[in-house]
């Protein structure tokens, strides 16, 4: 296939470009600063472009599959990354012909109190974020898929819970379950995408992924969050 990935200079963007490659993949790696991006392949295009900028058709034009990993930092100042970034894309992709399009939410948007192996900390924390330092990036998630649920194209919406990185995938919860787990590994986020672009049967659904081992308490996952100027919810690519 050959997948082209937007937000691949985030964290969850490099690995996702690397699992693509090494599953055989060609794919096109979409960053605003391509010179810092680390990965080099064959098989792999580096593409410089803003997806808050029109005229992204060119990018996709030929790709199988189109993966969006797009993310900003929590911040109380109005958010709209998501939603103008992916209506360039949906627009790009019609104009194109291409079809297939999956694209990175976040649980956190629709806080719910059932989720599977969350603790009760997070569960009082997780609305409280939604409503306050969380708001803007929530808000503008919920628009984001809206328009992709409006579009006419192949789209699937991927709804992890709180990132954290682990060095290997594991054996992670997928699909239409509920209740979702507390946490998800970036690097089963980006084993999902990689299946979920070649899978057709998961066309025109939301689905969640969920990491149920290794995971770090809500507490250690605020602190290391914390250092890095992000917060626990937060679907920075």
């Amino acid at each position: 296939m050959h997948i082209v990935i937007f937000g691949a200079n985030g964290v969850t963007g490099r690995l996702l470009t690397r699992r693509a490659l090494d599953a055989g993949h060609s794919a096109v790696a979409v960053t605003r600063r391509p010179g810092e991006f680390p990965i080099t392949d064959p098989r792999l295009t580096i593409a410089a472009a803003d997806v808050r900028l029109a005229g992204l058709a060119g990018i996709v034009a030929g790709a199988d599959a189109v993966l969006s990993t797009l993310g900003v930092p929590f911040t109380r100042r109005p958010v709209d990354t998501y939603s103008v970034g992916t209506r360039n894309v949906v627009n790009a992709m019609r104009q194109s012909g291409a079809n297939r399009l999956v694209v990175v939410s976040s649980t956190g948007a629709h806080p719910a109190p059932g989720r599977r192996g969350a603790p009760l900390a997070l569960r009082l924390f997780e609305p409280i974020i939604a409503r306050t330092i969380g708001k803007t990036v929530y808000d503008d998630i919920v628009r984001m898929e809206a328009l992709v649920r409006d579009s006419d194209l192949a789209w699937t919406i991927v709804r992890p819970s709180g990132l954290f990185d682990l060095p290997e995938v594991t054996n992670y919860l997928a699909g239409e379950v509920e209740p979702v787990g507390a946490f998800t590994a970036r690097i089963d986020l980006a084993d999902y995408l990689v299946k979920l672009a070649q899978d057709g049967a998961a066309s025109r659904k939301t689905v969640v992924v969920s990491t149920t081992e290794r995971t770090p308490t809500v507490w250690e996952m605020i602190r290391r969050e914390a250092f890095k100027g992000e917060a626990p919810h937060n679907v920075s690519a």
